[in-house]
């Protein structure tokens, strides 16, 4: 069986590109290899900067014959049905077969299709797949039509087996395949042969190429981490650019250079960043001190003075890069120190949408929010509106302005420039967070605050004006935001009503857009007398949106009935958060049903309660028994037009498990109860949990529908207390199963 080799060798293939580049070319080949027929045993793809590699081991020599049977028209058919049918399967009437069916004598045609070499069918997909391959950007060159990432040179394409290798014949826009390649552009220029994939790795070894992505990543993570720990320094560890920098170079050469004395004191962030972005240099820090002292830098060749000149080189260009981060912070600290307030001002030309208004009116929004939160999460309120109005200060400075990956982090460092609590600016840092799900929630109750309303403003905002997530389109990343949101309150265990608390910002929105006076929806519901808001209230619980609206107005209904889609969505990025802990969907729908779903923090106590809960046998058995009483007790009371509610009495009580049933329910309830109101819901599942023995025994001594008018009513109102005593703790007919 051979071996497939294939090297597609061009000009620079952009590092970021690389990697999918590979994963695309080892799927195109391998599945129009197995469409044709064409099975192997393993396939690998391997990138430089100059070259895209497959190699496939235990390729079949040819695609195996197609024996296919077609039934076709019935025999007496008219000639020009048949000699249709014939055409399509490329036989004479002669060849074809008579058969008996149900309907009658039916003609069938046997095709067989000869397998076709293994050569053949390579140079059939190959060439489909450079013509048609996804790069994200491609160009054309020279005068011919074809479309590559850079100029493609040329094709190299072998089978290898015991006999030897063979080239696979192929042409594309004047590119003929060959069995050779190049090495290194500058040590190893010229081209060589080679005879398989283990002599291809071999030569580009011996010619200053290192192969493997995985290979050149390790050597430049090993090489740095050597050289730094030689002079008593660590290096910053960062992926992205170590899996960025292997894909620059195809014969790394590790090098470590020095930062002049007076760009040492930028804060170390600065340092980072800038040789990041701009010379994909690797920081290098003093453990002791934590700050940046060196740089690591990865050449692509050997050289007669070991890097001195490369070095040099890049020294110099980092000094020039170095010097305007170094001006930017000078004048940023200048102006910092002054009146940073001047940058918050400055935000009033910034649009931050054209229905949401600019930056400064955000700012304002979020301030107000979160000298309302202040109380919630134990911040100060009037620190708590300041740091808001200043946590996005340094979206104005030169420095966030030229790195925008800074801002909050640079915030921090100007807001105590210009004299302020160092509690306060924290906060331009922390209320970014969480970005993700891996990133640390902030815990400090000012940057709790302040995150929560940074969050809540953006989600209200656009559900306000009707921008929501569709599909897998999020511009505005508000499921980030969601998740965000439920990270802050899970993780500080904190209690808001959400409910409340979303309606409020929206309704303002709807305000301004209306032209009325700004208020909330607890603003509105403070100007009702006495019945009228607790109708509201009972109104906003219920869900009654019409008496809602009719009681605090039309934008306050509008408002809350926007509140309510949201909590929605909040519980739907809750299911996908929860997945994580093996809470299904069902358990948390069970809570969701309950009162006080809008507090996420018991919302989720609750579920996950229930969820171990009903891990346990004797949990898994009550909700089936459960469901089996609300199964009969509501067909029954569908059958009699009534409700079965009005309390059972153990005096009609026939047997011991009927009996002990009454017992059981009422020890559940006096310990439910309070444990419900303590929030104490793993007590309160547990004493759930205690009425599957007294269930079950009840259900297999005895028969609820009796014959016995009076026994079978006195029955089924002993089956609603088992459904009102397990409903207090959740809504188990939720559960599925």
């Amino acid at each position: 069986m051979p071996d497939l080799l294939i090297e597609l060798f061009s000009e620079e293939i952009p590092a970021r590109m690389q990697t999918r580049a590979g994963e695309d070319l080892k799927k195109r080949i391998t599945d129009g290899l197995v469409d044709a027929g064409l099975t192997y045993a393993s396939a690998a793809a391997l990138t430089t900067p100059r070259r895209l590699t497959l190699a496939v081991e235990g390729l079949l020599t040819e695609s195996p014959m197609i024996r296919e049977e077609r039934k076709g028209p019935k025999v007496g058919a008219p000639d020009k049905a048949i000699e249709g049918f014939l055409r399509g399967a490329g036989l004479t009437r002669d060849q074809l077969e008579e058969r008996e069916t149900p309907k009658g004598a039916v003609y069938f045609a046997t095709i067989e299709k000869p397998g076709r070499p293994a050569a053949e069918i390579v140079a059939e997909v190959l060439e489909g797949t450079i013509r048609n391959f996804p790069w994200p950007k491609s160009m054309r060159w020279g005068s011919g039509g074809l479309r590559w990432v850079r100029p493609l040179h040329s094709i190299l394409c072998i089978l290898t087996d015991e006999t030897g290798a063979q080239i696979v014949p192929l042409e594309v826009d004047g590119i003929t395949s060959g069995d050779t390649t190049e090495g290194h552009r500058f040590m190893a220029p010229g081209r060589f042969a080679v005879s398989s994939f283990e002599d291809y790795a071999a030569k580009l070894k011996r010619a200053f190429v290192v192969l493997s992505p995985a290979e050149r990543a390790e050597h430049i993570w090993n090489d740095a981490q050597n050289m730094a720990f030689a002079a008593g320094l660590e290096v910053v560890d960062d992926k992205g650019l170590l899996a960025e920098v292997a894909g620059l170079v195809e014969w790394p050469v590790v090098l470590m250079g020095q930062i002049d004395d007076e760009f040492l004191e930028l804060p170390p962030e600065v340092l980072q960043t800038s040789m990041k972005e701009h010379q994909k240099f690797f920081s290098v820090k003093n453990p002791k001190t934590g700050r940046i002292e060196r740089f690591i830098t990865v050449a692509n060749r050997e050289t007669t003075d070991n890097g001195a000149t490369i070095l040099a080189g890049n020294q110099k260009v980092l000094s020039a890069r170095l010097a305007d981060a170094k001006f930017f912070w000078e004048n940023d600290l200048r102006v910092a120190k002054s009146d940073i307030a001047q940058w918050t001002r400055a935000l009033e030309n910034v649009t931050f949408h054209n229905k949401l208004g600019t930056q400064a009116e955000r700012i304002d929004r979020i301030a107000a929010l979160a000298r309302e939160l202040a109380s919630v999460t134990g911040a100060d309120a009037d620190q708590a509106e300041k740091a808001a109005r200043l946590a996005k200060a340094d979206l104005s400075s030169e420095m966030v302005y030229e790195f925008p990956e800074l801002q909050g982090l640079m915030g921090r460092y100007y807001i105590e420039a210009a004299g302020e609590d160092s509690a306060v600016s924290v906060v331009a840092q922390d209320h970014y967070s969480p970005l993700g799900p891996s990133d640390d929630v902030p815990t400090a109750p000012l940057s709790v605050a302040v995150a929560l309303a940074d969050k809540l403003d953006t989600l209200t905002g656009f559900w306000a004006i009707d921008e929501k997530p569709t599909g897998s389109k999020d511009p505005f990343a508000l499921r980030r935001a969601a998740l965000g949101v439920i990270r802050l309150v899970l993780e500080n265990e904190l209690s808001i009503e959400l409910k409340l608390a979303l309606a409020n910002p929206i309704l303002k929105f709807a305000a301004v857009r209306e032209g009325q006076p700004v208020g909330g929806v607890l603003d509105k519901l403070k100007e009702l007398e006495g019945p009228k808001a607790g109708e509201a209230l009972a109104a906003a619980k219920e869900k009654n949106l019409e008496l809602f609206q009719e009681n605090v107005g039309a934008l306050a209904g509008e408002a809350f009935a926007k509140a309510a889609d949201l909590l929605s969505f909040f519980h739907d990025r809750l299911k996908t958060f929860l997945r994580d802990e093996g809470i299904r969907h069902d358990i948390i729908d069970a809570c969701i049903a309950m009162e006080g779903n809008d507090d996420l923090n018991l919302l989720v106590k609750r579920a996950r309660a229930l969820n171990a809960v009903i891990a346990t046998e004797d949990g898994e058995n009550l909700v089936q028994g459960f469901k089996r009483a609300n199964n009969i007790l509501t067909q029954a009371e569908e059958k009699d037009g009534v409700e079965y509610s009005y309390g059972a009495d153990i005096k009609f009580a026939e047997t011991d498990s009927e009996k002990a049933l009454f017992g059981a329910l009422e020890a559940a309830k006096a310990k439910i109860d309070p444990a419900l109101k303590a929030e104490d819901f793993p007590s309160a599942m547990s004493a759930m949990a205690d009425l599957r023995g007294p269930v079950d025994a009840f259900f297999e001594d005895v028969q609820v529908n009796t014959d016995n008018d009076i026994l079978r009513r006195n029955r089924l109102n002993l089956l609603s207390q088992i459904r009102q005593v397990c409903s207090s703790v959740a809504d188990l007919s939720r559960i599925e199963g």
